[in-house]
This record gives structure tokens, C-alpha cells and sequence, in this order.
């Protein structure tokens, strides 16, 4: 199943759908949806009584609107951990995000006082029930699905010092969607090609097979430190390709596209705008 939040005149919407299409949910967002017991009885029920339809590019919305928790693991992929000279680390290393960071699908990232702007394509997980303290079996079975992220860096402002919040948490810079697939749907740890390309040219092509800890590792992992709840979320890091671990780096310029796609999940395209 698919999971979607949809923009409609005058707000949004939750959606279920498949590769038939879409049904439009009461709800006023896909995160209200799984807060409430028995959505997925209602959504699959939707979905076999009303008439499906397409949706346009432009329609999604950030799936999640308001994680509470915003958790990224950096340097998690073996080939982005070599282009970047450091060891394959024992534990992940984590930063934060806000949900001001986050942005459609297909938005325009406006960016201002940065010249090192970059990309990095990520699978996020989405939780979808509440979960502390999990062993791997616990968290992997708290896990509602995955969706495609791009975690955009502002690579000046995050060098500024050792910490890399700062880089990482302008408002509506990481584009996340178009939809969740739920996770009885596909299993990344048996490996989805992501990919990240850049007016069509391609700069990453890799595999979440690759991933040092997997989603169950992270969601356990997380839960140790926090209590997670549904529609909190998990960047999982990003394979090889940036552009700072180029010799001759090529950053994002204003009009630039980024095309960020993940096998089985989807795509985001997002146009960059200096503003």
C-alpha cells in the first residue's frame, strides 16, 4: 500500500493507493491517518469500494507534515564512508532535523548565503507505532514503510565547526515523497538501487544493501536514546557521489534540478532557486 498526503483547495489530504491509483481519505493528512486505530483496515477498504484516480507530480505533499523527531544517520554507506577517508564507523552517527526542514516532492529548495550547496540521496523510514528501547525484531516490526529524501547540505555552514546541525537544518531543504510504501511491500535490506542526478546527469547510483545499519538497526538503535512515535522519521544516509567528496567539486546552482529516486519507492524532483 501507498500512503500519501495530497494537496486539495484549501488544505490537504490523506490518500491510499497502488499502482492503480489513488482514493482520497478523510483525513486531513497521511499522519493523522496512522495515528488513528484501524487505518489500515479503512484505507484498504477504500480502496477496494471507491474509484481509484491519478494524481498530478505537484499534488503530494510531505508525507509526514509534523514528525516530532527528525533523526539522520550520517556516514552509513561503505563507498560514501571511503570517498570521504574516514573508518566504517561501530555505532551510527546521528544528527537532528526539524520538520520546518522538510519539503514536498516536488517544491523549489530555496537557499540563500551558501556557495558549497549539495546532495545526498537517502531512503528514510517512517515509523508507524510507537516504540522504546527495541530489540532489532521489535523495531523492524514498528517500521510503517519507507519513502525517498535528498538531505540538500549547505556544505560551507556545516564545515563551519565539528558539529553538522547547522548545514543540515535550513527551513524546506529536504525534499521527502512523493508517498510511504508500506513495508510489508519491499524489503531494503535485500537491496533498492537510489540514484541522484542533476539536470539528468547522474552523480549517485547506489544500493541500500550497502547500508551499515539497516533500518531495524536504526529504529532500534534510536529507541534506546528516545521514544518514537508514528510518523517520526529516519534518514538512513547517502551513498557515494556527492560533490564534496569530488576532487573538483561541482555544487547546486540556483536553477539547477535534482532528481532523486529510490527503486520501488519513487521520485522527487526539485528545482533549486537562490532566493
Amino acid at each position: 500500500m501507498r500512503l500519501a498526503t495530497v494537496r486539495v483547495d484549501g488544505g490537504t489530504r490523506a490518500a491510499a493507493g497502488d499502482a492503480d491509483g489513488w482514493v482520497l481519505l478523510d483525513e486531513a493528512d497521511a499522519q493523522d491517518l496512522v495515528a488513528g486505530e484501524g487505518w489500515r483496515a479503512r484505507a484498504e477498504a477504500a480502496l477496494r469500494e471507491r474509484t481509484r484516480q491519478d494524481l498530478a507530480e505537484d499534488a503530494f505533499g510531505v508525507p509526514m507534515p509534523r514528525p516530532a523527531k527528525v533523526f539522520c544517520c550520517g556516514l552509513n554507506y561503505r563507498d560514501h564512508i571511503l570517498e570521504t577517508g574516514r573508518a566504517v564507523p561501530e555505532h551510527p552517527t546521528l544528527f537532528a532535523k526539524f520538520a520546518d526542514t522538510l519539503t514536498g516532492p516536488a517544491d523549489e529548495i530555496r537557499v540563500h548565503d551558501t556557495v558549497k550547496l549539495d546532495w545526498e540521496a537517502e531512503l528514510a523510514v517512517v515509523v508507524g507505532s510507537e516504540v522504546h528501547r527495541a530489540d532489532r525484531d521489535t523495531a523492524a516490526a514498528a517500521i510503517l514503510g519507507y519513502t525517498v529524501a535528498n538531505d540538500i547540505s549547505m556544505r560551507d555552514w556545516q564545515q563551519r565547526t565539528l558539529q553538522w546541525l547547522q548545514g543540515k537544518a535550513f527551513d524546506a531543504t529536504t525534499p521527502i515523497g512523493p508517498f510511504v510504501v508500506t513495508a510489508e511491500e519491499l524489503d531494503p535490506k535485500a537491496g533498492l538501487r537510489i540514484t541522484c542526478a542533476v539536470n539528468g546527469e547522474p552523480v549517485q547510483d547506489g544500493n541500500t544493501r550497502e547500508l551499515v545499519f539497516d533500518a531495524a538497526d536504526l529504529v532500534s538503535y534510536v529507541s534506546q536514546i528516545t521514544r518514537l512515535r508514528p510518523g517520526d522519521l529516519i534518514l538512513t544516509g547517502t551513498p557515494g557521489g556527492v560533490a564534496l567528496g569530488m576532487a573538483d567539486p561541482r555544487w547546486l546552482q540556483d536553477g539547477d534540478v535534482v532528481t532523486t529516486a529510490i527503486e520501488g519507492i519513487g521520485e522527487l524532483r526539485n528545482r533549486i532557486r537562490s532566493a
